[in-house]
């Protein structure tokens, strides 16, 4: 094959092409440059807002315990550091002090079934007003309320008590519980006190109080006048009391204060033909009772005597211990030793409490003048002893009255019927409040704790309040040297009964319900 040569290759290419069409040659027509659009951004859409959501708090589940709202009140206590006290409190509300009320009744109270269950919580302002409702309703068999110590204090007033610190005037009253005219008489005066200063004296009868009728006068504004010049709240307030005595008016100005009140008083052994005795006034069981008994006992067995009287008459309770201790001293280990001084028995929630045992060593409670934890007790061995007793001998004075008889010992009882209150306390304290409900009912060794309406004297004999405790002559104490001597109760007192067709009302001691009590350990 003969090969086409490129030069004539590429003519041959130019002249076909060039044949094509009319023949006329037409340049390529190139076209416009297209412009393209710009990019059309697209709008900014902002996402939806989402509004915030508050976390959900956690559901606090309510309480269950009085521990789990124990100290969370609607005030917090501060600390103080310049005294040294310092409190556990934490911020709370309302709900949770009422909680704690609520539950430490459910769980202590002796009579927590019979607490109404119907109360408006939600209408109760303090706590102490709910806790006020937060009891039996119910009667005893005698008629009258079975539960008659359901009570409070502020914790400071309460501390200053237990220390036998009062505010007022260092004067004790007694008066009637029938309605009608009211007679009130001096029952004691504190030695040294603004009472004392101003000459005051058992048996003056009060008539008026800063110019008002006390004895007839009515209203509640009076009312409250009388109280306020009778209860003073704080040290530095004057008031005019009118007395009188023996039928002559008299009348005092007072200043209030605080008094220390020395719960044992007029410790002396006195003479008979059958032998010494010892006396003293015991008018609390209290942390500073302790120390001043002890010393009575040892002055009592220094001098030999052979029985004591114990002027019980105005001793309103205190704490079980100082009773036991009391107990044992009068006694001593031949009758007490492996024997039940006082058992506690609670609600059928409460643990089983070990009994309370004949104390034969101080327990050491703190006061201004300590006896020594651990000192061996002095004690008598008696196989009797008499009290002078009242309506106002209460709770730990009738322990100490059934605690002796369950370990068989004779008691004798001179006066007037006692109180009658087989319960004990542990008081608790929440928020600046103290409060007070009946936990246990106490028994002796055999068992015994029935006497919600007190024990019966031996001889009933009125309290003479012509006479100063501790005289020979006193109504009450020459009727116990004379049943200890003769084992007959005397043909006055007697007599005076049988004869007077309106005996004298029967005076209870004017105080607040924290001094007729039985406080237990924990």
């Amino acid at each position: 094959m003969t090969s086409i040569p490129a030069k004539a290759l590429a003519a041959l290419l130019l002249a076909g092409l060039a044949g094509c069409g009319s023949g006329d040659y037409q340049p390529a027509v190139t076209p416009p440059p297209v412009t393209p659009d710009p990019p059309v951004t697209p709008p900014v859409v902002e996402p939806p807002v989402t509004p915030p959501v508050d976390p959900v708090p956690p559901v606090k589940p309510p309480p269950t315990s009085a521990l789990d709202v124990y100290s969370v009140c609607m005030n917090p206590k501060p600390a103080d550091p310049l005294s040294g006290k310092y409190f556990p409190d934490k911020q709370g509300t309302l709900n949770d002090e009422l909680d704690f009320v609520r539950l430490w009744i459910n769980e202590t109270y002796l009579w927590y079934k019979e607490v109404p269950t119907d109360l408006k919580r939600a209408s109760y302002a303090t706590p102490v007003a709910y806790f006020n409702d937060l009891k039996t309703p119910l009667l005893s068999q005698s008629g009258k309320p079975k539960d008659r110590f359901h009570f409070t204090y502020t914790t400071e007033h309460w501390e200053e008590l237990s220390k036998g610190v009062e505010l007022g005037y260092g004067v004790n009253w007694a008066r009637n519980s029938a309605p009608g005219p009211r007679l009130w008489q001096v029952s004691a005066v504190e030695a040294g006190s603004a009472a004392a200063l101003a000459g005051l004296q058992r048996g003056d009868q009060l008539l008026r109080v800063d110019g008002d009728d006390f004895v007839n006068g009515d209203g509640a504004d009076l009312v409250a006048r009388l109280n306020a010049g009778l209860f003073p709240v704080k040290a530095g307030e004057q008031h005019r009391l009118a007395v009188a005595r023996a039928g002559v008016e008299r009348e005092v100005t007072l200043v209030s204060a605080k008094v220390s009140v020395a719960p044992v008083q007029s410790v002396k052994v006195i003479a008979t033909a059958a032998g010494k005795v010892g006396y003293l006034i015991f008018n609390e069981h209290n942390s500073v009772a302790e120390k001043p008994l002890v010393q009575a006992f040892q002055q009592f067995k220094d001098a030999g005597v052979s029985d004591v009287v114990l002027d019980m008459r105005y001793n309103g309770g205190g704490q079980v211990l100082i009773a036991s201790e009391l107990a044992y001293m009068i006694a001593g280990p031949e009758q007490t030793a492996g024997k039940t001084f006082e058992l506690s028995v609670g609600n059928d929630k409460a643990d089983k409490r070990q009994p309370t045992l004949f104390r034969s060593k101080a327990v050491g409670y703190a006061a201004p003048d300590p006896v020594k934890a651990g000192t061996e007790l002095p004690y008598l061995g008696l196989k009797r002893v008499t009290l002078l007793t009242g309506p106002g001998t209460c709770s730990a004075s009738e322990s100490l009255i059934n605690g002796l008889r369950g370990a068989d010992v004779a008691v004798n009882l001179i006066g007037e019927q006692t109180c009658g209150k087989p319960y004990a306390f542990v008081p608790a304290s929440n928020c600046g409040t103290t409060y007070f409900a009946v936990q246990f009912q106490s028994e002796n060794h055999k068992g015994f704790g029935e006497f919600a309406d007190g024990f019966a004297p031996t001889c009933r004999v009125a309290d003479d309040f012509t006479r100063a405790q501790g005289d020979l002559a006193e109504g009450q104490l020459a009727a116990a040297l004379q049943y200890r001597s003769s084992g007959s109760c005397p043909a006055v007192a007697q007599g005076t009964r049988a004869r007077s067709a309106a005996p004298a009302p029967v005076l209870v001691p004017v105080r607040p319900m924290g001094k007729e009590i039985s406080i237990i350990g924990l």
